[in-house]
C-alpha cells in the first residue's frame, strides 16, 4: 500500500507556535498534504531530522520540504539568534540536497509576533 504526500515540514516542538505554524501551513500549503516533523531545535540534530525525512522521502514520496527555525528557541538556549538559526537552516538544505537533490527546500525564521520570513 503506497501513501502519497506533498511535503515534510520541519518545526520545532514548542507549543508558542503551533497555532502560527498551523494557520501558515493554511495559507500557503493549501490543499497539499505533508508530514509533520516536530523536534526540539527543528533541524538543530540534522542526524536524527534526516533519519526521519529518510522515512518520508521512502514511504511518502515527498516532493517538498519545509524547514521552520524559530526565536527565542530554548534548544539553541543564548545561541538562538537569527544568524545562527540562518546558519543551520542552510546546512539542513545543503544536507537534503547532497542525499535528495531533486527535492524542493524552503527555508524559514519565525518570530513570536507570528511574521514568518524566508530566508
Amino acid at each position: 500500500m503506497s501513501h502519497v504526500c506533498d511535503a515534510a515540514i520541519v518545526c520545532c516542538i514548542d507549543f508558542r507556535f503551533q497555532k502560527f505554524i498551523r494557520d501558515w501551513t493554511d495559507q500557503n500549503l493549501k490543499g497539499k498534504t505533508f508530514d509533520l516533523i516536530g523536534f526540539a531545535g527543528a533541524t538543530k540534530d540534522l542526524e536524527t531530522i534526516m533519519g526521519q525525512l529518510d522515512i518520508s522521502v521512502r514511504l511518502h514520496h515527498i516532493k517538498q520540504v519545509v524547514l521552520i527555525h524559530h526565536e527565542e528557541c530554548g534548544a539553541y538556549g543564548a545561541e538562538s539568534t537569527p544568524e545562527r538559526h540562518a546558519q543551520d537552516l542552510q546546512k539542513a538544505k545543503a544536507a537534503i540536497l547532497a542525499k535528495y537533490p531533486d527535492l524542493q527546500i524552503d527555508l524559514h525564521y519565525f518570530y513570536l509576533n507570528g511574521k514568518f520570513e524566508a530566508i
